[in-house]
């Protein structure tokens, strides 16, 4: 994609959901990771999307999006739950680079999720500095099994669509963006076996792809 010219939040969730297809489909164009897009993109970044995603070493970004250099600001946490520091790396990616596209990327079989539920189910928190992750998590397994939603993919479902609400409730910043039509704000959900991205939520554009069943 051209460098000089932001796409608006449709084409950003297009482009990316394109890649995704590519992937999938075992086609991937690898784009963007020449000599050249290096040297083009060193005196400064334009990425088309902040990547917002859990930091498992099965859901690398540029890889399942079959992106390159320059083409996604990506930020990640495990379970992927937001501290002001991923607020703050979000903030940055619409406010000063001017990415029309956030994407909250969860995924299946995720091991924060699922300590979440063990501890909700009585189980041992995590000691150190994981249990403010597994906290993190918990409400969003709470209020899954309070609406009668128990799988895992519901879940899972919740929780990503839970991370999307707390980034508009707590950053002004992106709240604004998202109301006046300059940025939207997609969850996904990640499938390991198949490697697709499927629509949980979004806010602020239409969109036109497969959702979670």
């Amino acid at each position: 994609m051209a460098d000089t010219k932001t796409p608006t939040p449709h084409d950003a969730f297009e482009l990316l959901l394109a890649g995704n297809q590519r992937f999938l489909a075992g086609t991937p164009e690898h784009p963007h990771q020449d000599a050249t897009r290096r040297a083009q993109i060193a005196p400064a970044q334009k990425p088309f999307a902040v990547l917002f995603g859990c930091s498992d070493s099965r859901l690398a970004a540029e890889i399942i999006f079959d992106q390159g250099l320059g083409d996604l600001f990506v930020v990640r946490t495990a379970g992927h739950v937001g501290g002001a520091e991923a607020l703050g790396s979000i903030e940055y990616g619409v406010s000063v680079l001017d990415c029309p596209l956030v994407v909250v990327l969860g995924h299946d079989s995720c091991g924060a999720i699922a300590a979440a539920c063990a501890a909700a189910d009585g189980g041992q928190v995590p000691a150190g500095f994981v249990r403010d992750v597994v906290e993190r998590v918990t409400p969003s397994v709470l209020a899954a099994r309070a609406a009668g939603r128990h799988q895992p993919e519901e879940i899972l479902a919740e929780h990503i669509e839970r991370t999307v609400d707390l980034l508009l409730e707590r950053s002004r910043v992106l709240a604004d963006r998202v109301a006046t039509g300059q940025t939207a704000v997609v969850g996904l959900s990640y499938r390991l076996a198949d490697g697709s991205a499927q629509v949980v939520a979004t806010r602020g554009i239409d969109a036109a792809a497969p959702a979670v069943s």
